[in-house]
């Protein structure tokens, strides 16, 4: 394994885990209007499990959608829970699906 990264690929509408080139998981979104990101699907490699890995993902794609001006609006099962786990500080930017 070497250094892993967290980026995001606006072209595929998804931040991910990379290491060196390989991408070792991610998390997709929509663009459902000018304001949201709708998180609807959370993945890591097997090969990567246990690692911490999605978790921190998702702090890195949530402080960056924070930092553009934007919400959220989680449908991933994996972004709920972890916004139930530690969402507080996103709960300003939290748009709970209906």
């Amino acid at each position: 394994m070497s250094e892993i990264k967290y980026a995001e690929n606006p072209d595929a509408h998804r931040y991910e885990i990379l290491d060196g080139e390989t991408v070792a998981g991610f998390a997709k979104y929509r663009l459902p209007d000018d304001v949201h990101v709708d998180f609807v699907h959370t993945e890591v490699g097997e090969a990567y499990n246990g690692q911490g890995l999605a978790s921190k993902l998702v702090a890195f794609a949530l402080a960056d959608v924070r930092e553009r001006g934007k919400r959220i609006i989680p449908h991933c099962p994996y972004v709920v829970g972890w916004l139930r786990r530690h969402g507080e500080e996103y709960a300003d930017i939290t748009d709970w699906p209906a």
